[in-house]
């Protein structure tokens, strides 16, 4: 059950707040800012119901504490107030507010805007755990590989521009950015033997390998979620080929999935810039000469050139994740 505090300096106000939402929430109970501060602190309400008007700390002063402590600035306040004057009004928003509710409350109102910012806390949080679990399952499958794991995070962020660039919907290309760092998470099923062998595969090693696009097909489509499915159609497709010689099923063209051939494209380009025990790091114009010669044999001729279009941004995005500000800013969502 999700926790609220009701703050007010007037017991009346409190109790009716009490018989308002008793039924669905946990409440808690503060009579000054202080007593406010010190719950807030301890007990970390997933909403603050909060008076305005109150003595020695009033509730925009309270309200300014909040928001500037990076603990309790991400809890929501809906101010409860008697102040109907739209600068007071103004004020509530500017220090974070998400509600400005005036009084006399109709209960009704209180328990509304209190679903429905709640829903938003709650959509946030499943965001969150998303989130966690993509970077889970993004690791797992670098776990044993001498690959670098900043190598996913980078593939999603091109990968997301890319998509963008193309005319994906943002809604959709930010569930790129989400599925695109799962797209090795079936190496969590090849033996470390050959993740981390120190020089090129045999033939034989080879066909082991590429087992895991099968693999990671087959623990993502377990799930029905929209990502996941993008994820497992992106794991299973993106070492095909645009002229039919890639894996597993040989697919040419169009037939490709567009999602797997925008992965595939991110992700030669990243792992060419990479140094690994059997090769040197590509410099970028190797790289794109390279990438353009395969244009129409392993990759969509269309794409690669939008992708060539938007290099500066590639490189750009490249510079900043090398530091390894990929993985905070892909998990806070900035």
């Amino acid at each position: 059950m999700l926790t609220i505090l009701c703050v007010d300096d007037e017991p009346i106000n409190l109790d009716l707040l009490r018989r308002t939402l008793q039924k669905d929430y946990k409440l808690l109970f503060a009579c000054s800012g202080m007593e406010a501060l010190a719950a807030t602190l301890k007990h970390k309400p997933s909403l603050i119901l909060l008076d305005v008007d109150m003595p020695n700390m009033n509730g925009f002063d309270l309200a300014r504490i909040l928001k500037t402590d990076p603990r309790t600035e991400h809890i929501p306040i809906i101010f409860v107030t008697s102040y109907i004057e739209e600068e007071y009004e103004k004020t509530g928003f500017d220090l974070g507010g998400v509600d400005y509710i005036s009084k006399p409350i109709s209960p009704r109102i209180v328990l509304a805007r209190v679903r429905t910012h709640l829903s938003l806390v709650k959509a946030s949080q499943l965001d969150v755990s998303y989130r966690e679990a993509i970077y889970m399952l993004g690791e797992a499958g670098h776990y044993n590989d001498s690959d670098t794991s900043l190598h996913i995070w980078r593939v999603a962020a091109y990968s997301h521009l890319l998509a963008q660039t193309i005319g994906w919907s943002e809604d959709r290309a930010n569930l790129m950015e989400m599925a695109a760092p799962m797209h090795d998470t079936g190496k969590i099923g090849i033996s470390d033997k050959i993740l981390q062998k120190p020089s090129r595969l045999t033939t034989e090693e080879l066909v082991i390998m590429q087992q895991h696009s099968l693999i990671g097909y087959n623990i993502l489509s377990k799930s029905h979620a929209p990502l996941f499915q993008l994820a497992a159609e992106i794991a299973l497709n993106h070492h095909e080929k645009w002229d039919g010689s890639g894996y597993p099923n040989g697919l040419a063209g169009e037939a490709i999935p567009e999602s797997a051939r925008i992965v595939a494209i991110a992700d030669v380009f990243d792992a060419l810039s990479m140094s690994r025990a059997y090769k040197e790091a590509w410099s970028i114009e190797r790289i794109l000469l390279s990438m353009q010669e395969s244009a129409g044999s392993h990759f969509d001729k269309n794409l690669i050139t939008v992708f060539m279009t938007i290099m500066p941004e590639i490189l750009e995005i490249k510079a900043k994740l090398d530091n390894g500000s990929a993985v905070a800013g892909f998990l806070t969502h900035n």
